[in-house]
């Protein structure tokens, strides 16, 4: 039986390379330098298990990064980022049932690089039994 955080993060990967499209989506790490913008990072994944003897169920937060390189577009941003939030509110299926709960969206300056660049971030919270 696969464990409940990395099935959501497979089908959340699987979803939002169908919205995204496959060479525009990373995980495990960031892409390197060069890599065309605006792209998206899956990143940190958590799970809290509710108290149950005989079932696993809780809870799975996911965490997923917009990038783009051209502060002037932040409505692309802003775009990518409801796109994401509406492919993962239709998951089903699985070795768990999923139940899309909430999910927070922010939109940050990054000046890490000589670049200015937006950072967008979602926060996905799933319920899962």
């Amino acid at each position: 039986m696969m464990d409940p955080q990395q099935e959501l993060f497979t089908k959340v990967k699987l979803a939002v390379e169908a919205v995204i499209g496959k060479e525009n989506v990373y995980d495990g790490f960031l892409p390197p330098e060069g890599t065309p913008y605006p792209f998206v990072y899956l990143g940190d994944a958590y799970q809290v298990d509710d108290a149950n003897k005989s079932a696993i169920f809780g809870t799975v937060s996911l965490t997923v990064h917009v990038w783009h390189n051209t502060p002037e577009e932040r409505g692309t941003v802003s775009s990518l980022m409801l796109k994401i939030k509406e492919a993962v509110m239709q998951l089903k299926g699985g070795h768990y049932a999923w139940d899309y709960r909430n999910g927070q969206t922010r939109i940050l300056t990054d000046n890490t690089t000589k670049q200015p660049l937006l950072h967008g971030v979602v926060e996905l919270h799933f319920h899962f039994s």
